[in-house]
């Protein structure tokens, strides 16, 4: 084995603190080392197909960890930066790392010495975290996944009721079906995890519908669950267990607790609690609504996230007599090793302290609190928190004001279009603020929303108060956006109908001005080939697009979009000119089309052209041979004859004219030392912009305190064109001549440059030497 040397100075300063601890543990646990005899023996029993990291004795422990960073970063040129969200691991997450390497250590010791050691870790953080959150005389069971803890539960409620559960199996269940119970508001996957796991059929799950007319949307509606109860008794169902939330996923709401532990005590049914709320039981004044909790039977606590503690367990506390069932559940077990997933809390709770734990929940409570008290004075913000203010979940919304008084425009389509500009906006914060940790989530009455669950994110994320400042004046800054881009919808709508050449494309899930395409009128009968131009000159025409000096935003749209070969146009501002706008698109799109027409046909004219011109200049070149004679073409003799009677010819040479698409002789260029050409080229097309002021980009109205601005730049350009009249005219200048004269078209595609291309390069005809 090789030796493991000093760390050397890592990119990653916690990936070099880890390697260090774990580079002395493995000193102190090492005899000796292998001999160089040792290692040329096990070269003896190497295979060829053993990967490649695996041959040999192995790889030091500093090319190991350097390994794993660069496949945690190989990543992040591709990432923007703006959305990858930095981890914090303070030292308190160093703390839970390391409980897993001593984890791993312990578990070699003594079998004594280990179950003396686990007993105390174990007893030790159960008595804390029920101190801590309230929960008197509970056992706790700690589990990787969060929804394992409610899954033993299950088992143990159902062993408790089924006496013969053990026994006869599902035959005691069919006899009389248990019924597990829990809220519309819950986690989607729950459910159908609880019965696949379970092995039961989802007939024995039953969703509690919320509020409709009193009270929160999102809390359960216990009248709706006392009567669905009784009818289950009636039908001869056994009511087994009903999940509460104590914060719901999605607004982080809290169902009525002790009217819904009364409830379940009427029936003998176990109620579990869950939630982000539950983290409120360690401040030191609890709302009565989450004080209820500390009655259940049981409840899911994820103290990784609340707390910034990397790779710690979630714990469920329960309340339950019998130990024996709870080892049937699995809740509890009598192997040393599984009871070491409780070390890591053990140490990050010792390390935080009291006072440790008590800030960071007050911490993202304060945070909640004060982006709350600043959306509630933004306009067009709507918030969906509880009324008694106790969730540290805030959720918020933008809603438009004006779809109200429009009864022309359709009141789901508004609603699309909110919900389509809601995720924009979500996207847009996180983006620009991502440390807030904020998201989008879906609400059932309420559409799409943002999510501040500062709970979650705060403590990984390390969000402090000055972020919250950003994201409120962020949402500032993007209010007026959104509105306007809803107000200039529907006269963006009008303008692409009334311009011949484009088509409007409704896409409600688009957070945009609009989407368009222009239609390239071909007479191809093939289907595929006219996809394909319509693909390329809307290509083209994107581009163009982009390549100007605008506020807006151009692209193809979503990569798995129903529609192809589109422009989606992004938000827009107040000042737009929206028919100078589809203008531009139409003109843009017409020189492309002309332009690919234009190539299209070059090639088959200048081929033709080509042979005109050898035709014509052969036929010259036979006249002039009988002109001159036989004897001119002697070299030695017509040098002569040429200097005793010099022939005085004019070079007789073709151009050819792209625009008219015809030969003309090349006799009035050599006249009149000047390249003329016969037909004049046909207008360059333009986009029609209006006259701009400096420092006015396209597509912008001009503001209403810009007069003075007009006076002065009519003023200056009268001036100018004084000036122009009193200056001299300058004289024309000769051009050089050329043999094959070229109009001066302004190219505006791809297709123009190849056009110019073959025009210069077309070889000129002359004389024959």
């Amino acid at each position: 084995m090789q030796s493991h040397g000093a760390f050397p100075q890592m990119v990653d300063p916690t990936l070099a603190e880890m390697g260090k601890n774990l580079n002395e543990a493995m000193k102190m646990l090492e005899d000796g080392q292998k001999s160089a005899e040792d290692e040329r023996e096990t070269k003896k029993y190497t295979r060829k197909d053993i990967p490649g990291p695996l041959q040999g004795s192995g790889q030091n422990m500093v090319s190991i960890l350097q390994l794993v960073q660069t496949l945690m970063n190989e990543d992040e040129e591709e990432e923007s930066q703006a959305f990858r969200r930095i981890q914090n691991v303070g030292e308190q997450g160093h703390m839970a790392l390391l409980g897993h390497s001593l984890a791993a250590y312990i578990s070699v010791l003594d079998k004594d010495r280990l179950r003396k050691l686990t007993t105390r870790i174990l007893s030790d953080t159960t008595l804390w975290l029920c101190r801590l959150f309230r929960y008197e005389n509970g056992s706790a069971y700690y589990h990787e996944d969060d929804r394992e803890g409610l899954l033993k539960v299950c088992r143990l409620v159902i062993h408790s009721r089924y006496e013969d559960y053990t026994t006869e199996g599902f035959n005691v269940l069919y006899k009389k079906q248990p019924v597990i119970y829990m809220s519309a508001a819950s986690r989607p996957e729950l459910g159908q995890y609880l019965c696949n796991q379970l092995g039961l059929p989802l007939s024995c799950l039953c969703r509690v519908p919320c509020n409709t007319m009193f009270g929160s949307q999102h809390q359960m509606d216990v009248a709706s669950l006392d009567r669905i109860l009784k009818e289950d008794i009636k039908l001869g169902k056994s009511p087994l267990l009903l999940v509460a939330n104590a914060g719901t996923p999605a607004a982080g709401h809290t169902d009525k607790l002790a009217r819904l532990k009364e409830l379940c005590d009427e029936n003998n049914m176990w109620l579990h609690v869950e939630g982000v709320n539950l983290a409120m039981l360690a401040l030191g004044h609890v709302s009565s609504s989450v004080l209820a909790a500390t009655k259940c039977d049981s409840m899911t606590l994820t103290l990784g996230p609340w707390l910034g503690l990397p790779a710690v367990p979630a714990v469920t506390l329960y309340r339950h007599e019998d130990p024996a069932l709870s080892l049937a559940a699995g809740l509890t077990t009598s192997q040393p090793v599984e009871k070491l997933r409780a070390l890591p809390l053990w140490l990050s709770l010792q390390y935080l302290g009291h006072n440790g734990i008590v800030e960071r929940i007050k911490h993202a409570s304060q945070l909640s609190q004060r982006l709350l008290e600043n959306l509630k004075d933004l306009p067009s913000i709507k918030t969906s928190v509880e009324h008694d203010g106790n969730s540290p979940v805030v959720v918020f919304k933008f809603f438009y004001e004006g779809s109200g008084s429009d009864s022309t425009v359709n009141l789901s389509t508004i609603e699309r279009e909110s919900d389509a500009m809601n995720q924009w906006l979500g996207e847009q914060l996180a983006a620009l603020i991502p440390s807030c940790g904020v998201d989008i989530v879906e609400l059932e009455d309420e559409g799409l929303c943002v999510r501040f669950n500062p709970m979650m994110t705060s403590a990984v994320l390390g969000t402090a108060t000055q972020d919250i400042d950003q994201l409120v004046e962020c949402v500032k800054v993007k209010i007026p956006i959104i509105q306007n881009t809803l107000q200039l919808k529907e006269e963006f709508r009008l303008e692409v109908e009334r311009v011949a050449g484009l088509s409007y494309v409704v896409d409600y899930s688009w957070a945009g001005l609009g989407v368009l395409r222009y239609e390239h009128i071909s007479e191809e009968v093939d289907l595929g080939k006219r996809e394909a131009e319509l693909e390329k000159i809307n290509a083209l025409l994107l581009k163009k697009l982009n390549e100007l000096e605008s506020d807006l935003c151009f692209s193809s749209g979503p990569e798995f979009g129903a529609e192809k070969h589109c422009i989606y146009i992004g938000v827009a501002t107040e000042d737009l000119d929206v028919s100078e706008l589809v203008e531009t698109i139409a003109v843009m799109g017409r020189e492309i089309e002309e332009n690919s027409r234009l190539l299209e046909n070059m090639t088959e004219v200048v081929r033709k052209g080509i042979l005109e011109a050898e035709e014509q200049l052969q036929k010259a070149n036979e006249e002039r041979l009988l002109e001159e004679g036989v004897l001119r073409q002697i070299p030695l003799v017509g040098s002569v004859l040429n200097w005793l009677s010099p022939v005085q010819a004019t070079p007789k040479g073709r151009t050819f004219n792209l625009t008219a698409g015809s030969l003309e002789s090349t006799e009035t260029t050599y006249v009149s030392k000047a390249q003329v050409t016969g037909t004049s080229p046909p207008p360059t097309p333009t986009l029609g912009h209006a006259k701009r002021h400096p420092g006015q980009r396209l597509f912008k109205r001009l503001s209403r305190n810009s007069d003075a601005m007009s006076e002065t730049s009519s003023i200056s350009h009268l001036e100018e064109v004084e000036n122009l009249e009193a200056a001299p005219t300058p004289e024309p200048q000769p051009s050089i001549p050329t043999d094959l004269s070229t109009p001066s078209v302004e190219s505006h595609s791809e297709e123009s440059h190849e056009a110019e291309a073959l025009d210069t390069n077309t070889v000129e005809s002359e004389s024959l030497r």
